[in-house]
């Protein structure tokens, strides 16, 4: 039959394309990931980490400026806690709603924040999601600005040892910011203010006063340093690594492996932004957007570890003898969430940073893919809904009828056209009996029964194909949006984003065992709940279609349903429950269809003749 022909081709090109993506992208980057935590673990026992500066170097660059220099090789020292090497030095403390941490008087640097809204796991006690830490510690990782001195200069300049002194007292709040002050013994001054505000922008005006015999010429500098590569998704649909959106250059990523083979990668350009991203957290440097940026991506090895870092150079500027020049410069450092960042999209509503700085694109640090016009939309449905529910789960749900309803208009068309095809199927079966051995002969009358009836052969495979860009699209906006992480639903369902977390082949955890550990197969072993519900749901929508009277679509048809479920139990939970509630929706909207146009709902009596056949072949 011609139209279950078109069901198991669409059904089989979307199995292909889930198939494929679990085997070439999920498998072996879950694999992956193991072998980057065991070796990172083992590293980190075995060898102690450099506390090498990241500051401005001596070596002269074209246009007669230091370039803020990566680290060279030092000797390492050994690890510390972060809590020791914060208590090493003497520190401002930061304290915002949403920021917990400190600056650094010894190097003048920001090197401790966490996010206190966000938590490493979805119980709230958990520890607080840890941004940045300082040299000495195992995963160093900070923002730095000052000036570099032009070729010829001789000041001493402030660096990662230079001990600042605070201006008054009290904390970093975003009401209060914080001054800074160093003297150099030889007519320089150098004051920093900070500021930040209530969610994760900090911003640094740098000033130095030359009271000395001669005029200087320095460069405004900035950078943020990473030293050795953090654990990643490693996800092919999504970045994490070096970013920027460095003007006519526009987007530049770089991932850690791709920048170690570059070593180092240059760019001029105005009106740019630069950092390190991660999956839901960001650093970034973004500077004046009218700002002459020499920048630069960068990794160096120390020791057996990378640094990794992302900086950039300003005009040079000349301090008269009893003048001050004056630069400024902004951080951000924090979650990459739609509102604060900013979406760059029609009536989005979102502007964020992007549009309050006038920033260039600066809603590119959350990664909406190469198919932003889908998940953008999907982004800003699930996100209206959830101001006005309170939970994604259901806005998944309003989100599915909204998309079946833009929808309906082309899906009716085709369940209307494989209705008519259920409609002549006594005359196709006709056409073999009358032309059993000419199988030309067969094509050209079936065509010129669907000519006549006005019956489009393919038309049967749009609904799944439908389902397909939308299916990816909510499946991209659950993984990279940080809305999404530890997003609950109803029930057992704490983390929208991740699988559903009961397991048939434990009883639903009556059994003391994961059998996700199990080597290979273990991944296709997370059969929860939803899944099931899911694969229920697949199996009731074929079962609307008569049975195919081909054995080989009998199996395709029956097995079908038990295939995906085994696939999408490990996908997050909020996209099983995208497919199961999509697959009820459509059999209620491929019903009504077909009774509209005459055609008996056969969905009963293949469910009842399938129990049949079971119990008959077990009799037999």
């Amino acid at each position: 039959m011609t139209d279950n022909r078109n069901t198991i081709l669409a059904v089989i090109l979307s199995g292909l394309v889930l198939i494929a993506w679990q085997y070439f992208y999920n498998v072996p980057q879950m694999e992956k990931q193991r072998a980057q935590q065991q070796a990172q673990a083992e590293l980190q026992k075995t060898t102690p980490q450099p506390t090498a500066s990241a500051t401005p170097g001596s070596a002269p660059q074209p246009g007669g400026a230091a370039q803020p220099a990566t680290p060279a090789a030092s000797q390492p020292q050994a690890v510390v806690s972060r809590e020791t090497a914060i208590a090493a030095s003497p520190r401002v403390k930061i304290e915002t709603p949403r920021i917990a941490g400190s600056i650094s008087l010894k190097g003048g640097r920001i090197d401790d924040i966490a996010l206190v809204q966000y938590r490493e796991t979805v119980d709230p006690k958990s520890p607080p999601i840890v941004l940045y830490s300082p040299s000495g510690t195992a995963e160093p990782y900070y923002a730095e600005f000052g000036w570099v001195a032009a070729t010829g200069v001789t000041a001493k300049m402030p660096d990662a040892q230079t001990v600042w002194q605070q201006e008054g007292s009290g904390s970093l709040t975003p009401s209060t910011p914080v001054v800074l002050k160093w003297d150099n013994g030889d007519g320089l001054t150098f004051r920093r203010t900070i500021a930040v505000d209530d969610h994760y922008l900090f911003t640094i005006k740098d000033e130095v006063s030359n009271v000395g015999n001669a005029p200087v010429t320095l460069y405004p500098f900035a950078l943020i340093s990473r030293h050795g590569a953090p654990h990643v998704s490693g996800y092919y649909i999504l970045h994490e690594g070096l970013i920027g959106y460095l003007g006519e250059h526009r987007l530049q990523e770089y991932a850690y492996s791709k920048i170690d083979e570059a070593k180092q990668v240059n760019f001029k350009a105005t009106n740019g932004w630069l950092g390190i991203t991660d999956k839901y957290w960001a650093s970034a440097l973004l500077p004046d957007t009218n700002a002459q940026l020499q920048a630069r991506f960068s990794s160096n090895p120390v020791g057996k570890v990378h640094t990794y870092q992302t900086d950039y150079l300003l005009d040079p500027v000349t301090v008269a003898i009893g003048g001050t020049a004056t630069t400024n410069a902004r951080l951000f450092a924090g979650a990459k969430e739609a509102g604060v960042v900013g979406i760059n999209f029609p009536l989005a509503g979102l502007g964020g940073y992007n549009k309050a700085l006038g920033l260039n694109q600066f809603d590119l640090l959350i990664d909406w893919g190469w198919f932003y016009f889908l998940t953008k939309p999907m982004f800003l449905g699930l996100d209206f809904f959830f101001r006005f529910f309170g939970n994604f789960g259901v806005s998944i749900l309003l989100v599915t009828v909204i998309v079946k309803l833009l929808f309906f208009p082309l899906a009716n068309k085709s369940y209307a056209s494989m209705a008519k095809m259920k409609s002549i199927q006594p005359q196709l079966l006709a056409l073999k009996e009358r032309y059993p051995d000419d199988k030309v002969k067969q094509q050209q009358e079936m065509m010129e029964i669907y000519r006549k009836e006005k019956i489009n052969p393919v038309a049967g495979c749009l609904p799944v194909l439908i389902q397909i860009p939308v299916f990816f699209a909510l499946y991209k906006v659950l993984f990279v949006t940080i809305e999404m992480r530890h997003a609950p639903f109803f029930g057992w369902i704490k983390d929208l984003s991740a699988p559903d977390p009961t397991n048939l082949f434990n009883l639903f955890g009556l059994i003391p065992f994961d059998p996700t550990t199990i080597p290979v197969f273990g991944y296709y072993l997370a059969l929860g709940i939803w899944p099931i519900i899911m694969g229920i749901t697949m199996w009731i929508q074929m079962k609307l279609n008569p049975t195919p009277p081909d054995p080989t679509q009998q199996i395709i048809f029956n097995w079908m349903p038990l295939i995906f479920t085994f696939m999408l139990a490990g996908f997050p939970a909020g996209l099983v429950i995208y497919w199961a509630w999509n697959n009820l929706l459509s059999v209620v909207q491929q019903g009504y269809i077909m009774r509209r146009n005459g055609v008996k709902v056969e969905l009963f009596d293949n469910i009842r003749n399938s129990f049949k056949k079971k119990v008959t072949t077990e009799a037999t």
